[in-house]
């Protein structure tokens, strides 16, 4: 099964490279045309250190786009998307590779992803985004409390530290994926949640890693293509994203699989309250537009 979501991935990923070029070739009018600099394959490669870490790469490249100016505003979504595909990919080849996991839930898992992704593309994308991140910013510091509370021991820890999930809790975690990806089309991120996720049903939390990596790394691609066709990205900065990137994804991933189980505890409870402070940030501020 495993052998097969890889030459799945590896064809996607392969399609995709192909159709970059040639839309890149017939199209010499993409905005900032010419090879990357130093700077743009740095911004990759830390972006996607700290992304395969489960930190996230796209509010950090947006700040830092914004900060230097490397990027026009109405580029920068489709440069992210464009930029991290490749490197996403990367994540997805070695997290599964390296990390272990149960074959079934995985696939299972990454499936029901991309199935609520592809549901939430057409319906969940019209919800009031704001009103999703001020809930789920809530329910990952909730979750994130919980979580802290079992590692300081200041409640039973149930957590068996399995690499699969079957009956009842497999069922949950399908769920728990599909509504996932539902809510990545608004930008809410899959990552943090899904963490949470295995974790409250009893897996070993660096299972998380694969489950999640895998289930970006069917849905970026083909996102992409939808920015390239359009022409909505910056050529060189998503070159040097996609460069550096790769480099940065596979260092990390080196050092989660080397770290002590407690210490990818203490990394997933910080990433949660990170995130769910960041989308509480970003109901903030998009209060007064909306």
């Amino acid at each position: 099964m495993i052998a097969a979501l890889f030459i799945a991935l590896g064809i996607l990923t392969v399609i995709y490279i192909g159709f970059w070029i040639a839309e890149a070739r017939r199209n010499p009018d993409t905005p900032d045309p010419g090879a990357p600099d130093a700077e743009r394959v740095a911004v990759g490669f830390v972006a996607n250190f700290f992304d395969a870490l489960g930190i996230g790469s796209f509010a950090t490249s947006t700040t830092y786009f914004r900060l230097r100016t490397l990027v026009r505003d109405e580029l920068i979504p489709g440069s992210l998307n464009v930029g991290y595909a490749l490197p996403t990919a990367t994540q997805a080849f070695i997290g599964i590779a390296v990390i272990d996991v149960d074959p079934m839930t995985l696939i299972l898992m990454i499936a029901t992803a991309v199935a609520g992704s592809w549901f939430g593309a057409g319906r969940v994308a019209h919800w009031p985004r704001r009103a999703i991140q001020i809930g789920m910013g809530i329910a990952l510091l909730v979750a994130a409390g919980f979580f802290l509370a079992r590692l300081l021991q200041w409640m039973p820890s149930a957590d068996v530290g399995t690499l699969d999930l079957q009956g009842v809790k497999l069922a949950l975690g399908l769920v728990g994926s599909f509504l996932l990806g539902t809510i990545m089309p608004l930008g809410i991120g899959y990552y943090a949640p899904c963490m949470i996720l295995v974790s409250a049903l009893g897996m070993n939390p660096r299972a998380a890693f694969p489950i999640m990596m895998g289930a970006c790394a069917f849905l970026m691609p083909v996102a992409s293509m939808n920015f390239i066709r359009n022409k909505r990205y910056s050529l060189k900065t998503t070159i040097g994203m996609a460069i550096g990137g790769v480099f940065g994804s596979a260092l990390a991933l080196l050092v989660v699989k080397e770290m002590n189980l407690n210490n990818v505890r203490w990394l997933v409870t910080v990433v949660v309250v990170y995130t769910g402070i960041s989308l509480l940030r970003a109901a903030a501020r998009e209060k007064a537009p909306a």
